[in-house]
């Protein structure tokens, strides 16, 4: 039977791969390779390499199916044993980052102080005028959809590694915050924390890109005028 994304279930899908069905196996790479990149590029440093860990992910996956007991979705399993294999070989590169405890850096407040009125300024606590953070995309989504795609992008790349994995797999990937505490071996209040702050970085950029947009727009509205 097949489900959304048109993948099989899980159970038929763990049959069908048990049973060496080339087909399911093309259309399960199909289907999560590319997300599956995404967050191992978030561990390694050049893309080759994040191909290599993807590859082995793979063959781990196929190695270690008949012992996979339904606990989590399937995809969620592949993706922990992704993000293991990443892991050890980030290590090799130099590059872990001890995800269970929060360093310093990240003690700071998620929001900066001064975009909410102070505490002689009533309501206190509350958004400071034009700080009020905005929807994107705008009414011009059609047309700017590939841009805020970039930014986004940009953005996401400029964070912290920790950030930058959990902002993916809540907001790219999609995952419930349980599955990443599980994938990422963290709390539930460090998944919290960090996915709260990358949101907040990525939102900064967001908002620098839309005032530039709204002034660009105003002065070609203005010279329109004068013409």
């Amino acid at each position: 039977m097949a489900v959304k994304g048109g993948l099989p279930a899980d159970n038929v899908l763990v049959e069908r791969l048990l049973a060496k069905d080339e087909d399911v196996f093309r259309l399960l790479m199909g289907s999560w390779t590319p997300g599956m990149l995404r967050l191992a590029r978030a561990f390694v440093t050049t893309n080759a390499t994040a191909e290599d860990v993807v590859q082995d992910t793979w063959l781990a996956v196929l190695g270690a199916l008949d012992r996979y007991e339904g606990r989590s979705s399937l995809k969620t399993w592949v993706y922990r044993i992704l993000v293991n294999t990443a892991k050890n070989r980030a290590a090799k590169e130099g590059r872990t980052v001890p995800f269970g405890s929060l360093l310093p850096e990240d003690e700071g407040p998620a929001v900066v102080p001064s975009r909410f009125r102070p505490s002689d300024d009533p309501p206190a606590g509350h958004w400071a005028p034009g700080s009020k953070p905005q929807l994107w995309p705008g009414p011009e989504e059609h047309v700017l959809a590939g841009e805020i795609g970039r930014i986004v992008a940009s953005a996401l790349a400029e964070l912290p590694q920790r950030h930058r994995l959990v902002v993916t797999l809540r907001d790219v990937e999609g995952y419930a915050s349980e599955e990443v505490c599980d994938m990422l071996q963290i709390s539930p209040g460090n998944q919290r924390v960090l996915l709260h702050r990358g949101r907040a970085a990525v939102r900064g950029r967001l908002e620098e890109y839309s005032s530039s947009v709204s002034d660009t727009t105003a002065s070609t509205a203005k010279e329109s005028e004068r013409r």
